[in-house]
């Protein structure tokens, strides 16, 4: 009898699988990570640094409505990954119909409420200064497509979770490759300036949908969806949420903290320092790549093992994945500290930023290293189905300690407090995970279920 790819997570030996399931997950980020990257670089070079603060500024609200997406995708994915290895096919059907449903009523709602409010929410996120005019016109333009994006973002996570990372790795590659394309037609040929680059974004979300549709249309994916599949079942929908929030929990922090960031370095050092803190995220995005591919090819391998009592396979996957991660982890963090002045100097020639930037990544990168542990034990608790301790745990790194520590350091230390704050935050989060997983895998996975 022919064994389906899902299954494949319950018997390949786990350091192949993580490999098979983080590469795709890596390069997919790795793309959507250099798309990010460039087109700041092209925003920087070809519109100027105040148009890297602008669409730093607008970030926060298009990631929390996409991270409505990702959080619909990965709460039921951890139910599908687990339904699929208990062998309950409906489950997972069902639960795919269900998370398409909430994820267009949802996204279409707050498109519509960031719309309407749209002269409100982009001085509350630092827009202010030369930053409103061009940050207001990225908004609008970039908006309009990311309910796709929120669509895509779900998509992916289902598509990773049926155990097929390769067409996962696709869809994050379209757009991005699309989004540079576009990018340099809409920017530097026609000079579009602002829309173009919103645009390119936009149009971009759209290739990406066509790609995820295309893929569970066709006969590469296991989920095979009637009309029956896409009324709500409110018992599936409650551990959509509940599992779902600890992402959507995470991306609001996130959002949070951009808000508060460009605005505390706002006051203090005017539209120069939210630019600098623009090119540290862009890299924090781009070097994590990694780090943050073997985190999503972790969690379908824990939540299918998980789900079929494997659970000497559940400790080696989280053992390998802390393995894996830290090593590249701490690849990153060499190259950070010794090339921060180069890296800077691909985004901007102006000479505040130039000056300042470096020592202020160094610092944001300081504890890179350990942060694998705090990612994987958070991710553990979220692939089996423990919605409250992977929501706690989630939040420590920047609910608990860095939103804290950034509101009171820089009173004391200027904006040196704003840039402390991050590797205080990542060595205080690491020693509460890990505590809480070491605990967990003592008591909860001594012994495998036969099955």
């Amino acid at each position: 009898m022919k064994i389906s790819r899902s299954e494949n997570l319950g018997t390949k030996p786990i350091g192949k699988l993580l490999l098979q399931q983080a590469l795709p997950a890596s390069i997919g980020i790795l793309v959507m990570s250099l798309n990010i990257l460039i087109d700041t670089i092209f925003v920087g070079n070809w519109i100027g640094s105040i148009a890297i603060a602008a669409i730093n500024v607008v970030l926060p609200v298009s990631f929390f409505i996409a991270a409505l997406g990702m959080s619909i995708g990965i709460g039921g994915s951890s139910i599908i990954s687990r339904a699929l290895g208990s062998k309950n096919q409906e489950k997972a059907l069902k639960t795919f119909g269900n998370q398409i449903t909430i994820t267009v009523f949802l996204c279409t709602l707050l498109v519509v409420v960031g719309l309407i409010y749209i002269n409100d929410l982009i001085p509350a996120f630092g827009g202010k200064g030369e930053i409103f005019e061009p940050a207001k016109i990225y908004y609008r333009i970039v908006l309009y497509g990311v309910p796709l994006l929120a669509l895509c973002m779900m998509g992916n996570t289902v598509i990773r979770a049926e155990g097929k990372p390769k067409f996962a790795m696709i869809a994050m590659i379209i757009p991005s490759v699309g989004n540079l394309v576009l990018d340099y037609l809409l920017i530097n040929v026609f000079d579009m300036g602002m829309a173009g680059a919103a645009w390119a974004t936009t149009i971009s979300y759209g290739m990406c949908f066509s790609y995820v549709l295309w893929f569970f249309l066709s006969k590469n994916s296991e989920l095979k969806l009637n009309s029956s599949h896409f009324g709500i079942d409110f018992s599936i929908l409650k551990e959509i949420s509940s599992l779902g929030f600890v992402t959507l929990a995470r991306q609001a922090v996130v959002s949070i903290t951009y808000l508060l960031m460009n605005n505390i370095l706002f006051d203090l050092g005017g539209e120069s320092s939210v630019a600098v803190y623009a090119i540290i995220g862009r890299m924090l995005m781009f070097a994590l790549f990694p780090v943050l591919g073997v985190t999503q090819g972790f969690l379908p391998i824990a939540g299918y093992n998980y789900g079929a009592n494997l659970h000497p396979r559940v400790r080696e996957s989280i053992n390998k994945a802390i393995m894996y991660a830290s090593f590249v982890a701490l690849f990153v963090f060499g190259f950070i500290m010794f090339f921060a002045e180069e890296i800077v100097s691909v985004f901007t020639t102006d000479s505040r930023i130039l000056a300042d930037t470096p020592n202020a990544m160094r610092w944001v990168f300081a504890a890179i290293p350990i942060i694998a542990i705090q990612l994987i034990g958070a991710a553990y608790f979220q692939a089996i189905g423990k919605a409250i301790p992977a929501l706690l745990l989630t939040l420590t790194r920047q609910g608990f300690f860095f939103i804290p520590l950034v509101l009171i350091l820089p009173t004391y230390f200027g904006e040196l407090g704003v840039w402390i704050s991050f590797p205080i935050a990542d060595l205080a989060s690491t020693i509460v995970t890990g505590y809480f997983l070491n605990r967990e895998i003592r008591l909860k996975l001594k012994q495998q279920t036969p099955v």
